[in-house]
């Protein structure tokens, strides 16, 4: 048996308050009483219908912290994706970030449909709904080869605004 999924993240943050703030209000993660204690400034956090123990870390090194220059000067992590069940769930999603003004794109790769956001620290991140590999189709695949804008309501009228997304690709059928 070979690795199957990520299990969890951590990042190091300016802020938890702020950090904590955003993944809870707007991808609404809640907070998973584990840290340690006597140790301040760190948080573990679960995503919405996770089965993991913790999705997420968070550890603040402080506002004194330089921006992250992963992709820009230096190697490093460009982002992490997190998967969603239906369509429906990624338009609300698009919304929160949007009014978060934490949407920095949008785009149809054929087989998975992904926005794209920043967290307060920069952290980049994607969300993506996966076609069932019950619906995948020529057309599908020969789109992963080329990026295109999201066009959420046409997507939602060929797949269905509430079909389970993933379903034999990430999510046993």
């Amino acid at each position: 048996m070979g690795i199957h999924r990520l299990n969890h993240a951590v990042l190091y943050i300016s802020s938890l308050d702020r950090s904590l703030a955003f993944y809870r209000d707007v991808l609404g993660f809640s907070v998973v009483p584990m840290t340690p204690d006597g140790f301040s400034g760190a948080a573990f956090l679960q995503a919405p219908d996770s089965t993991n123990d913790h999705d997420l870390g968070l550890f603040e090194i402080g506002g004194h912290a330089a921006p992250s220059g992963a992709g820009r000067g230096t190697v490093g992590l460009y982002h992490l994706a997190w998967e969603v069940d239906t369509l429906d769930e990624l338009e609300l999603l698009a919304t929160r970030l949007a009014a978060a003004g934490a949407l920095v794109g949008t785009s149809d790769h054929g087989t998975t449909k992904s926005l794209y956001g920043r967290d307060p620290d920069g952290l980049e991140f994607e969300v993506v709904w996966l076609v069932p590999a019950d619906r995948l189709d020529e057309q599908a695949l020969a789109a992963r080869k080329r990026i295109r804008p999201l066009d959420l309501t046409r997507e939602k009228q060929r797949y269905g605004a509430r079909t389970r997304g993933g379903v034999g690709v990430s999510v046993p059928g």
